[in-house]
């Protein structure tokens, strides 16, 4: 049970943070009023499973750059996220955790082929944070 728990928390993570619906922040609070392993190794789970399926949607974006023209991006919204990513490069990936806008800036960070090192490094440290913050408040 006690593994299966954790891999739970890890696809819930990786689910939340690729294109598809689903949060896990109400699994990794439950879990962590639980008790039912050390607060570290569930924020190591679930920060492990929603940075990977960060870096599936940049990934993603990348691919869909070789079939698809920036010129795509039609949106007001599309423009928006392109300007601040074409402005202010992997930094931006900081905010991926947000909801609604977090996926498609690594979508799109991936479409515009931004450094994927330091692009790897700021989701990471985005949802890191974001989990950091809810373990802290719970």
């Amino acid at each position: 049970m006690s593994e299966a728990a954790l891999s739970g928390l890890f696809v819930s993570g990786f689910i939340a943070s690729t294109l598809l619906p689903g949060g896990s922040e109400l699994l990794f609070g439950w879990m962590l009023t639980e008790a039912m392993h050390p607060w570290w190794l569930l924020w190591l789970t679930v920060t492990a499973g929603n940075t990977l399926g960060g870096w599936l949607t940049f990934t993603m974006g990348i691919w869909l750059a070789r079939y698809r023209p920036l010129t795509a991006l039609e949106k007001p919204q599309q423009q928006r996220a392109r300007h601040w990513l074409t402005r202010y490069g992997p930094g931006v990936l900081l905010l991926s955790w947000l909801p609604i806008i977090g996926d498609p800036l690594c979508l799109l960070a991936g479409w515009l082929r931004l450094n994927l090192w330091m692009s790897a490094v700021m989701v990471l440290v985005g949802k890191a944070g974001r989990y950091w913050v809810i373990a802290y408040l719970i």
